[in-house]
C-alpha cells in the first residue's frame, strides 16, 4: 500500500495546484487546461464568496442569535448569503465565466426546489408551502450553489469542515454539560433538548446532526499536524458522541452504529490497532451510560419498554404519511403541510412524518420521492467516484514511475494529484461515506428533507470528485499537447 494513501495527512497544506507538475528541463511553459479550473495554481486570493459562506455556516450551526438578545434583528444569515451570492456572481462574470458551475447534484437540488413551487398550487395551504421555499429551501439552493462554486481545493474543504465541526462540537459540549446538570430535559425518560433552536432543538434532530458531523471531527483528528488542532477535533468528536447518548434518540443510536460501522471498515485496513482500541474502549465504557438510555433502546425491539408510547405514535405517523401519499400521489399535500393535513379519522394530527422519504412522498408526491432518492444516491456515488479517481491516479503514477520520466520524448510526467492531496481525499472520502450512512439511517426517523445538514454533506462529498476530475482532465490535456509540441520542436532542431 502506497504511503500516500495511508490515513496520515500533513496538517498544514499549501494552496493546491490544479496540476502537480515536474519541472520541464527544456524550459517549455506548461500547457494549461482549456476547461474551467477548479483549483488555482497561484496562492489563493481573498474570495469573498467563500468568506461569506463560512460566516453563513457559523450563523446556521452556532445560532448566536439564540444567545445574544437583539442579534436576530440583524438577519445575519440572510445578509451573509446575499453577500456571498453577489460576490460569486460578480467574480465569475468578471473572469468571463458562466454564473455558476453545474453538476448533477446541483441539478437535483434545484429540481426539488422547483417541485416545491410547482406543487404549491395543489397543496392544502398554498402560502404555507410557498413559505417553506422562501424560508428554508430557497436558501438551501443558494448555499448549495455557492458550495458548488467555491469548494475548489482541499484547503477550502478543510476550512469548511472546521467551521462545521467547531460550532457543533461546542453545542455537543453544552449538551453533555446540560445533561449532567439535569437541565434542558424533556419527558419522563430525561431526554435532552439542544442548547439552541433550529436544527439542534429537537432531541432526534440533535442526535442526527451529531451523528452526521462526528466523522468529520474524526477526520480532522486523524490527520497529522498540530497536536492542539487534533486534540480539539478529537474532543469535538467525543462530545458529539456524548450528545447522542444524552439525546436518548433511538434513531440516533441506530445511525451511530451505521456510521461507526462504515468508518470502521475504511479504517480497518489502514489503522487496525486504532479500530480495535476504540471498540474495546466503547465496550468498557458501555456500562457507564445512563440506565434510562438502555431502557429506551430496549423499546426498539420490545414495545413493552416504551413508557411514552412514542413507538406506537411513530408507527401511526408512518401509516398516515403513506395514506397521504396514496390520496395525493402526484402533487402531495404541499411542502411542510403534512402536519396540517387533517382528514376525518386521523389519529396523530399536527405531527411530522418522522421519515424523510415518506415526508417528501406525502408532501411532494412521487416526484419528491424520486428526486430525494436521487440526491441520496448521488451522495454515495460521489464518494465512490472519488475513490475510483484516486485509484486511477495511483495506477497512473505507478505506470509513469515504471516507464521512466522521459520515455519516447514525452517530457517529464504530469501527475494529476499531489501525494498530500491524494491522501487528504482518501481520508475525507472515508469520513463522508460514514457521515452519509449515519445521516441516512437517522433520517429514516426524522422529517429533515428541508434541513441544512444533508446538503452540506452532499456538497462536501461531491467537491473532491469535481476537483479530481478537473485535475485529471487537465493532466490529460497537457500530455496530449506535449505529444504535439515535442515532435515540432525536434523538427525545428533538425532544420
Amino acid at each position: 500500500m502506497n504511503d500516500w494513501l495511508a490515513f496520515k495527512v500533513k496538517g498544514r497544506m499549501t494552496a493546491a495546484p490544479s496540476l502537480a507538475r515536474v519541472p520541464d528541463p527544456r524550459g517549455a511553459k506548461p500547457a494549461t487546461t482549456s476547461t474551467e479550473a477548479i483549483s488555482v495554481e497561484k496562492p489563493e486570493r481573498r474570495d469573498w464568496a467563500f468568506f461569506f459562506l463560512l460566516v453563513f455556516t457559523v450563523v446556521v450551526f452556532l445560532r448566536p442569535q439564540d444567545a445574544i438578545p437583539g442579534l436576530h434583528y440583524l438577519h445575519l444569515a440572510e445578509l451573509s448569503a446575499i453577500s456571498a451570492l453577489v460576490a460569486l456572481i460578480g467574480g465569475r462574470l468578471g473572469r468571463n465565466l458562466p454564473v455558476t458551475r453545474v453538476n448533477p447534484e446541483l441539478i437535483g437540488v434545484v429540481a426539488l426546489g422547483g417541485l416545491i413551487l410547482v406543487t404549491a398550487p395543489f397543496s392544502i395551504w398554498f402560502s404555507g408551502a410557498i413559505g417553506v421555499f422562501t424560508e428554508y429551501y430557497g436558501k438551501i439552493i443558494v448555499i448549495y450553489l455557492l458550495m458548488t462554486n467555491v469548494l475548489t481545493s482541499p484547503r477550502r474543504i478543510e476550512r469548511l469542515t472546521w467551521v462545521l465541526v467547531l460550532p457543533s462540537g461546542y453545542l455537543a459540549f453544552r449538551a453533555v454539560l446540560d445533561f449532567a446538570r439535569g437541565v434542558q430535559l424533556t419527558e419522563s425518560g430525561g431526554r435532552l433538548h439542544g442548547a439552541v433552536g433550529g436544527i439542534f432543538g429537537n432531541p432526534n434532530d440533535l442526535a442526527l446532526n451529531m451523528v452526521a458531523l462526528l466523522p468529520l471531527a474524526a477526520f480532522l483528528a486523524l490527520r497529522e499536524g498540530s497536536a492542539l488542532r487534533r486534540g480539539i477535533a478529537g474532543a469535538c468528536a467525543l462530545f458529539m458522541f456524548g450528545a447522542v447518548i444524552a439525546s436518548h434518540s433511538r434513531g440516533g443510536a441506530l445511525g451511530l452504529a451505521a456510521m461507526a460501522g462504515v468508518f470502521g471498515l475504511f479504517l480497518l485496513r489502514r489503522r487496525p490497532g486504532l479500530v480495535f482500541g476504540v471498540a474495546i474502549t466503547l465496550a468498557l465504557a458501555a456500562p457507564m451510560a445512563p440506565a434510562s438510555y438502555w431502557h429506551r433502546l430496549a423499546s426498539i425491539t420490545d414495545e413493552s419498554q416504551d413508557d411514552t408510547g412514542s413507538r406506537e405514535t411513530r408507527r401511526t405517523l408512518l401509516r398516515e404519511s403513506y395514506q397521504a401519499f396514496l390520496e395525493n400521489p402526484l402533487t402531495g399535500v404541499g411542502a411542510g403541510q403534512f402536519k396540517n393535513w387533517n382528514p376525518a379519522g386521523r389519529q396523530q394530527p399536527w405531527h411530522e412524518s418522522h421519515d424523510v422519504l415518506l415526508q417528501v412522498a406525502a408532501e411532494l408526491g412521487i416526484g419528491g420521492v424520486l428526486i430525494m432518492s436521487y440526491l441520496i444516491l448521488r451522495g454515495a456515488m460521489s464518494v465512490g467516484e472519488t475513490r475510483r479517481l484516486l485509484r486511477r491516479t495511483r495506477a497512473y503514477s505507478n505506470r509513469r514511475r515504471t516507464a521512466g520520466q522521459t520515455k519516447r520524448g514525452g517530457g517529464p510526467p504530469v501527475q494529476p494529484v499531489a501525494p498530500d492531496d491524494a491522501a487528504f481525499f482518501d481520508v475525507h472520502s472515508a469520513s463522508m461515506a460514514a457521515a452519509l450512512a449515519g445521516w441516512f439511517v437517522c433520517a429514516l426517523f426524522g422529517s429533515v428533507a428541508y434541513n441544512w445538514t444533508f446538503y452540506y454533506l452532499l456538497a462536501l462529498a461531491a467537491a473532491p470528485r469535481d476537483i479530481l476530475q478537473a485535475r485529471q482532465f487537465g493532466a490529460l490535456t497537457t500530455r496530449r499537447r506535449r505529444r504535439v509540441e515535442v515532435p515540432a520542436q525536434l523538427e525545428v532542431a533538425r532544420a
